[in-house]
């Protein structure tokens, strides 16, 4: 499979507002690739489309052959979302423990996961008594633990400290080279440089589809925040 996600002429309306008025794009099979904007582009609006939890106007979103939201996607599919969602009440070795049974996996590796996002030495905390980046940390644990063939993430690195974020790009490029793949949303530029390629959207809308190495070459500096801004400016020419 050469794409894991393919979609085409997508429409979706929050409210009385346009949010996708028409976007078409792909996401390639075992790469990391980045979903990157400002907030209010719609990125989080796509990743709901791709998981199928979000209702749409018009177009198709077909995620690892299927439609999105397909009942056969469910054990494919991980999915962080910016809240974090593991239960407050129960400790993080608790909460990856009942998410690997879920899936059929053992409580090895429930542990397994949660040393791979650096949660080991908290297992035994209450997640209510956690910071919100060690939530953060324990959600993705919950989607690891699946072995999904995809894995969606949505600003997985908010409140994280540089090493961890670090570490865990470190981690999702040794996803990816085991067959994972990855799209990872952030409005912070310099994230785009860790990526193998690049969707940039504003406003609804996909300014490139590009690698970070094509971003800069194309708009002539090495500062990919300022390369994002020199497509945007174009596009505001053309639209003049």
């Amino acid at each position: 499979m050469t794409d894991a996600v393919t979609v085409t002429d997508l429409v979706v309306d929050r409210g009385h507002r346009r949010v996708l008025p028409g976007l078409s794009c792909a996401v390639p099979a075992g790469r990391v690739t980045g979903l990157l904007g400002p907030s209010g582009s719609g990125k989080t609006t796509l990743l709901r489309a791709l998981v199928g939890v979000q209702r749409i106007r018009s177009g198709t979103v077909t995620v690892l052959g299927e439609p999105a939201g397909s009942p056969g996607l469910r054990s494919r599919v991980g999915y962080v979302t910016q809240a974090p969602s593991v239960y407050p009440d129960l400790t993080v070795r608790e909460n990856a423990r009942h998410f690997a049974a879920l899936y059929g996996r053992s409580a090895a590796a429930a542990d397994d996961a949660l040393a791979a996002v650096g949660m080991a030495g908290a297992a035994g905390q209450l997640v209510a008594d956690l910071s919100g980046g060690q939530r953060g940390r324990a959600s993705l644990a919950c989607a690891l633990v699946g072995e999904p063939e995809l894995l969606v993430l949505d600003e997985p690195t908010v409140g994280l400290d540089p090493v961890l974020r670090v570490e865990l790009w470190d981690r999702f490029h040794a996803l990816a080279a085991a067959g994972t793949t990855l799209l990872v949303s952030s409005h912070v530029m310099d994230e785009a440089g860790r990526c193998d390629r690049l969707l940039l959207l504003r406003e609804g809308v996909l300014l490139a589809d590009v690698t970070p190495g094509e971003l800069r070459e194309d708009a002539g500096t090495a500062d990919l925040e300022e390369a994002f801004l020199t497509l945007v400016r174009r596009g505001e020419q053309v639209a003049a």
